[in-house]
């Protein structure tokens, strides 16, 4: 669909004025501007140029004193489940987004609409007309990493046949185009930033790859339909520098060859005569799913590809650099399909973690998930060794679903095996400082209680994505360190305390609110009975599990607290402080 319809229109524009508007932006039209009252219709050639309309003149462009709107003109018997979500970050991690349309209705696909913009669009389908309204109504503004989503309905063409049609708001302006080839039901739409392919390549041969002015990079950029990162400044003086390529795999693949070719071909130049091997960055957390049991995955890629293949060892690992070095050696044609097969592995292991994590996506809310480093490319837009010494701008902005709580500063006190506290400690104290600065987070390990005492206590003290960040850092620790074995999950005990006052709420009539966190989360949550509050009215509320079960245990009873809070406050404002009665 190519009609536009311009929204905001003075009464004192013409057609004439449209015209030469689109004609000042180069925006070709097809048939003249129909002008109504505050508004008008005009065709465009193709759905490329109604896209790129939209995004050139909606909201930037003003006539006569007023800013027009420009989107898709769609009948109002279509605007029924489909919306168009635009100006979505650019790396944007899709557990994210997943989890904030979830919480408006049931998403029925999901679909990336591929433009020149930065930021991305999609197009999503809820199953119902209902869920499709209040989703628009409230994400349109709604910030994301200082992003704000535009979202607006797109033409529904099983709509037309509803009886009755569901109309739009009035006022509210709808576009998008209908797409070919909805995906299946459930599939996850591919960002380019998904998983970003990342290299290591000679510094000297950066200048080659960048070319004369970065045409040879502009080049690659344009023929792989890419976005690729050189990270000239990563590293002052070292051999080798990152470089990061974002786009399918397809055009990762393509990119990876064409930089493959560029540094053969400067070698042979300027006479070197060592053989340049491709070296591609991984994430620790894929490596052990690449390599397989008992090495047979990787063995599989060698024989299949003709290629050598090594990777750095774990030694090599720091809190800031979680990648390891995957070493292919061989003919330029054997490495490029040995990238493949590398990359389709690792692509697979982050698709099984994603799923796994959707549900806490969703589960956690609030938490965005994107500066949190779970994933590559999470913390610093691509798997980069150089990670943000504390939370990223915009990390607490736009996420709105625990209220307050999610900018006040939580402790949580963590019990670790007392052996263990020189690991989390480091050499001179530089890992518990390095993690304290990576998670934004206060973290002191309290003396032993007793000379032989089995279990230390950390203190974190921060908001909730530090703790995330922080605890996530202590518990993978741990099992990089042996303290756990191999077959064995880390599970640690946690004591967050709760005002007096919500204990009940956290414990529910006959213990139902505690249950059902249980069988939520898989964590044991104990609140223990007959507690003293201590000197600011406090109780302690325990859980024990693994990583994932305790984060979601903490945010959901953090959650409960912050209503409480909620509710106390207007009677607090009538009739004073609240006041505790315990049985």
């Amino acid at each position: 669909m190519n009609k536009l319809y311009i929204g905001n229109v003075s009464e004192q524009a013409s057609a004439l004025d449209l015209e030469s508007i689109f004609e000042q932006w180069k925006i070709p039209f097809s048939a003249p501007f129909l002008v109504k009252s505050g508004y008008a219709f005009v065709d465009c050639p193709d759905e490329k140029v109604a896209m790129r309309a939209i995004d050139t003149l909606s909201g930037k462009v003003e006539l006569h004193g007023k800013v027009l709107e420009v989107e898709h003109s769609v009948p109002k018997r279509q605007r029924s489940c489909k919306l168009q979500i635009r100006n979505i970050p650019p790396h944007m991690q899709w557990e994210v987004l997943d989890g904030l349309l979830a919480q408006h209705g049931t998403v029925e696909s999901c679909e990336q609409v591929n433009t020149d913009t930065e930021t991305a669009v999609v197009n999503v389908r809820y199953a119902a007309k209902d869920q499709a309204r209040e989703a628009l109504d409230k994400l349109n503004g709604f910030l994301m990493e200082n992003y704000a989503l535009k979202v607006s309905y797109i033409p529904d063409e099983t709509a037309t046949a509803d009886a009755p049609a569901m109309g739009g708001r009035r006022g509210f302006n709808p576009r998008g185009p209908p797409r070919q080839g909805s995906p299946n039901l459930g599939a996850r739409p591919k960002l380019q930033s998904d998983v970003p392919l990342r290299m290591l390549v000679p510094t000297q041969f950066v200048g080659a790859i960048i070319g004369k002015e970065g045409a040879t990079i502009r080049n690659i950029t344009k023929q792989t339909h890419s976005k690729i990162d050189i990270h000239r400044k990563e590293n002052a003086g070292a051999a080798e520098k990152p470089i990061t390529v974002h786009s399918t795999p397809e055009g990762c693949s393509s990119a990876c060859r064409n930089i493959m070719e560029i540094m053969q071909k400067e070698a042979i130049d300027t006479k070197i005569t060592e053989e340049v091997p491709l070296k591609i960055l991984a994430h620790n957390n894929f490596v052990g799913r690449l390599i397989g049991k008992e090495g047979r995955n990787l063995k599989k890629i060698e024989q299949d590809t003709d290629t050598k293949i090594t990777i750095s060892p774990l030694q090599d690992l720091t809190l800031y650099n979680p990648e390891r070095t995957i070493t292919v050696k061989g003919t330029l044609d054997a490495c490029a399909k040995a990238e493949e097969e590398v990359m389709k592995k690792v692509r697979e292991s982050y698709e099984n973690d994603v799923a796994a994590m959707h549900l806490q996506s969703n589960l956690i809310p609030g938490l965005n998930l994107n500066a949190l480093g779970l994933f590559p490319g999470a913390a610093s837009g691509g798997m980069s060794p150089s990670v943000v010494s504390g939370p990223p701008a915009g990390a607490q902005a736009g996420y709105q679903s625990f209220g307050q709580s999610q900018m006040e500063s939580e402790t949580v006190h963590l019990f670790i095996p007392a052996l263990a506290v020189g690991a989390i400690i480091g050499k001179q104290g530089q890992h518990i400082k390095q993690l304290s600065r990576f998670a934004g987070a206060s973290i002191k390990i309290a003396p032993a209680d007793e000379i032989d005492a089995k279990q230390r206590m950390v203190i974190i003290t921060g908001p909730p994505e530090a703790q995330f960040k922080a605890q996530g850092r202590i518990f993978g620790k741990l099992k990089e360190e042996n303290f756990f074995g191999p077959k064995e999950e880390v599970k640690l005990e946690a004591h967050i305390k709760v005002p007096s006052f919500a204990a009940g709420r956290v414990i529910g009539k006959g213990g139902k609110t505690v249950n059902e966190l249980q069988n939520l989360t898989s964590a044991e949550v104990v609140v223990p009975r007959d507690q003293t509050p201590d000197e600011n009215d406090q109780v302690v509320v325990k859980i024990t599990g693994h990583f994932y079960a305790s984060q979601l245990a903490q945010r959901k009873i953090q959650e409960i607290i912050s209503q409480v809070r909620r509710q106390q406050q207007p009677k607090a404002s009538a009739t004073g402080p609240p006041v505790t009665r315990r049985k």
